[in-house]
């Protein structure tokens, strides 16, 4: 495999600052690793240059040199992984935080009968809930009335507090697929209405299969959002809907929570949820979600019963 030296960097680095990204994290031998999308397959990025940390959420925190390098590593680098053999993980297994945003599409709040927000409503998911495109989302003993919901998920670069809708943007690394599988009859059950516990099953954060950083996409606000089951179209909006802009949601978490790099937000999801259609649509076993985002990707997993 060929590896970039130093020569290689100073030819490279003025061409690949204008080079759009896409990394992924993939199951290796040698644990999950970043890779750079390049062509038709990836490339192990630590692997290809050590100097590199081996972690998507490393490589982050790293700062934007380390993924200069990246890009001059995948100007030079022979592809080590066809993504069509490619086994994903989590884009970020190791998130440190999942930050959740409820009631975010104008269309959604009309479509539940509820008032349009009049600031964010927040919730949680934690680490056990993350999966991989292609992994399978299993369906608790305790649910009988799992939904789906197709979500924009935002990945965070840059460390922050207090962050400005000025300056948000700057803290956000890039974009991936989300599916926020919700059991609505723990999420709504009793007076007290607790959404995080409908929403924490482990299974239920799919992501990925890839990050596409915001210099390939810097205005998610004008994105085509849907969610297939089992081929057909149940959800179909666009973020323009959105009721918070990200540099309102970021501003807005961030008042609370300092964020990190490698911490991802689950946007909202759009119209046509499961639960609110009639009759009511449930995931079982046996359908296949995809949830595709434009200019993005597609996230596709599998249902089945808990084991």
């Amino acid at each position: 495999m060929a590896r970039p030296g130093p020569a290689n960097y100073t030819i490279s680095l003025s061409i690949v600052l204008e080079m759009h990204m896409r990394l992924a994290t993939l199951h290796t031998t040698n644990g999950p690793r970043v890779h750079g999308r390049a062509g038709s397959g990836y490339v192990d990025l630590n692997e290809a240059d050590p100097s590199l940390p081996a972690t998507l959420r490393g490589l982050l925190a790293a700062g934007p040199a380390a993924l200069d390098r990246a890009r001059a590593v995948l100007q030079v680098t022979t592809v080590t992984v066809q993504a069509a053999s490619a086994h994903y993980a989590p884009v970020i297994p190791d998130a440190g935080k999942i930050v959740c945003i409820g009631l975010n599409y104008r269309d959604h709040a009309i479509e539940g009968g509820k008032a349009i927000p009049t600031e964010p409503v927040l919730f949680a998911k934690y680490s056990n809930t993350l999966i991989a495109h292609g992994d399978t989302i299993r369906l608790p003993r305790v649910s009988e009335k799992v939904d789906y919901e197709a979500e924009l998920v935002c990945v965070i670069g840059k460390r922050g507090r207090d962050i400005s809708e000025a300056d948000a943007m700057s803290h956000v690394a890039g974009w991936t697929c989300g599916h926020d599988v919700s059991a609505r009859d723990w999420q709504f059950r009793g007076a007290e209405r607790q959404w995080t516990i409908g929403k924490t099953f482990d299974t239920f954060a799919p992501t990925g299969p890839e990050m596409v950083t915001i210099d390939e996409l810097p205005d998610p606000h004008a994105l085509q959002v849907q969610m297939r089951l089992n081929g057909q179209t149940m959800q179909n909006s666009n973020t323009r809907e959105f009721i918070f802009t990200i540099q309102q949601l970021i501003a807005f978490v961030s008042q609370v929570i300092t964020l990190e790099p490698g911490d991802i937000m689950f946007t909202g999801t759009p119209p046509g949820v499961g639960g609110a259609r009639k009759p009511p649509v449930w995931l079982k076993p046996g359908d296949v979600c995809e949830v595709e985002i434009e200019k993005i990707g597609v996230l596709r997993n599998q249902v089945a019963a808990a084991e």
